[in-house]
């Protein structure tokens, strides 16, 4: 936001507050002479007790000022900065990486487990070679939506599960 629209902002914050101030005080004066005076003369005492605090309040605010910023910004020169020239790659370019980086980019994963259960689901998730075929699938789907699947078998099943991230857990 720059500093003439932010100014702007705040001088018509203050001429709301002012109006608002104003109409509560014009309210108040109504209501205050309402049973003592006439109707015509009530408009007019209320319309100059609201324009005297107008008036008022207008004039206090317009001399409250902002305070100086406490920590100043220092200047930033763009124009010591050294410009970085690289080579562009466009997309009809094929990257080639320097000679003599090739060992320093490849990424070698040696750390494997030395012993693999043959009940390690997670290690053998996507093997293809351990793909069901669609049989074994649909078997494995009627048996996960058969209802009188017992209770012991899904605490089984919970065991088998801890047993098994122990194992790993035990690996690593």
């Amino acid at each position: 936001m720059h500093a003439g629209s932010a100014a702007r902002l705040e001088k018509n914050v203050d001429r709301l507050a002012s109006t608002l101030f104003a109409a509560a005080c014009g309210y108040s004066v109504y209501s205050l002479v309402g049973a003592l005076v006439p109707l015509p003369t009530l408009m007019i005492v209320s319309a100059g007790g609201a324009a005297l605090a107008l008036l008022l309040s207008g004039r206090i605010l317009n001399a409250v000022q902002p305070q100086p910023r406490r920590l100043p910004v220092p200047i930033f020169d763009v124009r010591e900065l050294e410009p970085i020239e690289e080579e562009e790659l466009l997309l009809t370019e094929v990257f080639e990486p320097q000679r003599g980086t090739e060992k320093e980019a490849t990424l070698i994963l040696d750390d494997i487990l030395a012993e693999l259960g043959a009940d390690s689901r997670v290690v053998r998730l996507f093997d293809p070679a351990a793909m069901p075929t669609a049989g074994e699938l649909k078997s494995r789907i009627e048996r996960h939506l058969d209802d009188e699947a017992s209770a012991a078998q899904a605490a089984d099943a919970t065991q088998a599960l801890h047993d098994a991230l122990d194992e790993l857990r035990r690996a690593i």
